[in-house]
C-alpha cells in the first residue's frame, strides 16, 4: 500500500509538472525573431528571413514580385496565404548553412502545425532584384 501511495504521488507530480510546462495556443516565438541572421550575406534574402522571423507581412511582401511563385516540397502553394498565415506560426529556430551565393537557407524550423524539423528556403530573383520564386521544404543534411 505504501508503494502504491508513492507511485500515485510521483505520477501526479510528473503529470502536474508536464501540464504546467505546456502551452498550446497563443504562444509566441520570442527567441526565434532575435536569431542571428548575419550569416546570410545576400541582403534581400537576409531582409526576407528577418521579416519572416518577426512576422512582418508588409516587409516580407515588399521583397517579392507581384507574380511570385511558392513551391512547398516541389508542389505549388498559395503564396499569399503562406505570407499571411504561415508567417504567423512558423519560424526558423537556427540557421545551419547558407548556400548558392546566399540564396538558399537551411536550418531547424518550428511550425505550430507540423512541429520541429529541418527546412530550406531557396530564393530566385528577377532583374529588378525582387524575389520571383520561393522554394521551401524539409531538408536532409
Amino acid at each position: 500500500m505504501k508503494i502504491r501511495n508513492y507511485l500515485f504521488w510521483a505520477l501526479s507530480l510528473v503529470c502536474t509538472v508536464t501540464a504546467c510546462g505546456q502551452r498550446y495556443k497563443n504562444h509566441n516565438h520570442d527567441n526565434s525573431d532575435k536569431m542571428d541572421t548575419s550569416v546570410i550575406k545576400n541582403r534581400t534574402v537576409k531582409e526576407a528571413i528577418d521579416a519572416f522571423q518577426s512576422s512582418d507581412v508588409p516587409k516580407w511582401l515588399s521583397l517579392f514580385s507581384d507574380d511570385a511563385v511558392l513551391l512547398d516540397d516541389g508542389k505549388p502553394r498559395d503564396f499569399k496565404k503562406f505570407s499571411t498565415k504561415a508567417i504567423q506560426i512558423e519560424k526558423f529556430t537556427s540557421i545551419d548553412k547558407v548556400e548558392d551565393n546566399g540564396t538558399s537557407v537551411y536550418g531547424h524550423f518550428h511550425s505550430d502545425v507540423w512541429g520541429d524539423f529541418k527546412a530550406y528556403f531557396k530564393f530566385q530573383f528577377n532583374e529588378a532584384g525582387k524575389i520571383t520564386k520561393l522554394e521551401i521544404g524539409q531538408a536532409n543534411y
